[in-house]
């Protein structure tokens, strides 16, 4: 019976032990798992663009966010999203949505170069007398340059994809302004 007693005295303490090793274990890796996500949302920046332009019977309205990962202080890369709505009064309406892969290089603080490939869906109708429908895909690679002041970046990027009266643009040559936080 004494036997009997010590082994399970023996599995009870070598239970005891494995569980209090096994918690350690798993709240070390815990904590060095939450390190790691704590690293990296520590150089992701969010951020985008917004655009409004009014006019004479005219309507743009464009929403651009986007996020980043600072690869390091020189090179980021990211994603983006998009939709605008352009309208032209008895003319036309337009919708356009997509997304963008994003690089930025910062060869000096002061300047940014970027590269965007972006793929839009670009759903354009006719209203009026100007009874049309046109749905396509639209694919632009952008190459841009701009002035970088803290969190915001002044600049133009030119798509290298443009093809006249073929696309959702209606000049390759782009300006923009852009902000991260």
């Amino acid at each position: 019976m004494a036997k009997k007693h010590n082994s399970v005295v023996s599995n009870l303490i070598l239970s005891t032990l494995f569980a209090f090793f096994s918690i350690q274990l798993s709240a070390q890796y815990q904590n060095q798992n939450f390190e790691s996500k704590s690293d990296f949302w520590q150089n992701v920046q969010f951020g985008g663009g917004l655009g409004l332009s009014f006019g004479n019977r005219y309507t743009d309205i464009s929403v651009s966010p986007s996020a980043i990962y600072n690869v390091n202080e020189y090179f980021a890369v990211g994603l983006g999203a998009q939709y605008t709505y352009v309208k032209q009064k008895d003319f036309y309406n337009s919708n356009l949505y997509g997304g963008s892969l994003i690089t930025l290089f910062n060869p000096i603080p002061e300047v940014q170069l970027s590269a965007e490939l972006e793929q839009l869906r670009v759903n354009l109708k006719g209203v009026g007398t100007n009874d049309f429908s046109r749905n396509f895909w639209n694919t632009g690679l952008f190459l841009g340059a701009g002035y970088r002041n803290g969190n915001v970046t002044i600049g133009a990027r030119y798509n290298v994809l443009y093809k006249e009266d073929q696309g959702a643009y209606s000049d390759a040559f782009m300006p923009f302004v852009r902000f991260y936080f």
